[in-house]
């Protein structure tokens, strides 16, 4: 069985997937991807203009032909879209490929970092109410799926990249299920250098 070797990063949007991914992927030396970039780089439009122009369906199918490039990769960092969750074909490759950490916010939390951005399509034009109920149904998926789950409450991007990191090491390197993740990324680091 081939080692896990990515870090894929889930939960709901506003919990700052993208941002400790970029930095935990400077850290430990290795690519990261942004599964809704990849998107938005492809279809050339923004994830909002997407959902307006071809709907939430067109976007899942996109979001599943991109979560299937990615979790074929090795040595990634990976964010992922908030609603990769409700797929489980998109979780099953992305747990086969990497440790799955679900940066966990509160609904209070949420609200206050999405308030007013129109980049988010599920957010956008909706009450608070219909955002928490969103919010509210996804929550099992994240814990269901989360190898680690990490509270990014009152935490800034460096804490919770810091907090991945000693989790990783603690918990999966030399464990021969996983491989030595640390270590992996720590020796290509080594040799691309």
């Amino acid at each position: 069985m081939k080692n896990k070797t990515n870090i894929v990063l889930i939960g709901f949007m506003g919990s700052g997937k993208s941002s400790v991914a970029r930095m935990l992927a400077g850290k430990l030396g290795k690519r990261y991807l942004d599964t809704d970039e990849l998107i938005r780089q492809e279809c050339k439009m923004d994830i909002t203009e997407i959902f307006d122009k071809f709907g939430e369906e067109y976007f899942r199918k996109k979001e599943k032909e991109t979560v299937e490039r990615v979790a074929a990769l090795e040595g990634t960092v990976i964010a992922t879209g908030g609603g990769v969750v409700l797929n489980p074909e998109n979780m099953e490759k992305l747990r086969r490929s990497g440790i799955v950490v679900w940066l966990r916010a509160s609904e209070e939390e949420i609200l206050q970092r999405i308030s007013g951005d129109a980049g988010r399509p599920l957010a956008f034009n909706r009450s608070e109410s219909e955002i928490i109920e969103i919010y509210s149904k996804r929550l099992n998926l994240y814990a269901i799926y989360a190898d680690i789950i990490i509270d990014t409450g009152g935490k800034d991007i460096e804490t919770i990249t810091i907090e991945i990191i000693k989790h990783l090491k603690n918990t999966y390197s030399n464990n021969g299920k996983y491989g030595n993740i640390i270590g992996e990324f720590q020796r290509v680091r080594q040799i691309e250098g």
